[in-house]
């Protein structure tokens, strides 16, 4: 079974998470907050670009644990703006949905 990659958001926010479900634990987590502290802020980046960076940062520590896809739930979000740069983000490091 693949794992299901959740996504949540706030205002500012974006957190994603790669959850399984028959083990009932999360196999890898990752969200904006620490993303947005580890560059510096010299220039304005979007939402949405911390989103796609979000997503492709989630992809990659995946294959790190050997995961290729995974069954996206969007958590009851509209599928545009930042969910679907984090999506786009993600297929772009190589997660299949």
């Amino acid at each position: 079974m693949r794992p299901r990659l959740s996504v949540a958001r706030s205002n500012r926010y974006v957190y994603a998470q790669l959850i399984d479900d028959t083990a009932s634990r999360t196999m890898v987590g990752v969200h904006s907050v620490k993303l947005a502290v580890a560059v510096p802020k010299k220039k304005a980046v979007s939402k949405q670009d911390w989103a796609r960076e979000t997503g492709r940062e989630l992809a990659r520590r995946a294959r790190e644990q050997g995961i290729t896809t995974a069954a996206f739930d969007r958590g009851g979000y509209r599928y545009h703006g930042r969910v679907k740069a984090l999506a786009d983000g993600a297929r772009e490091e190589g997660l299949t949905f």
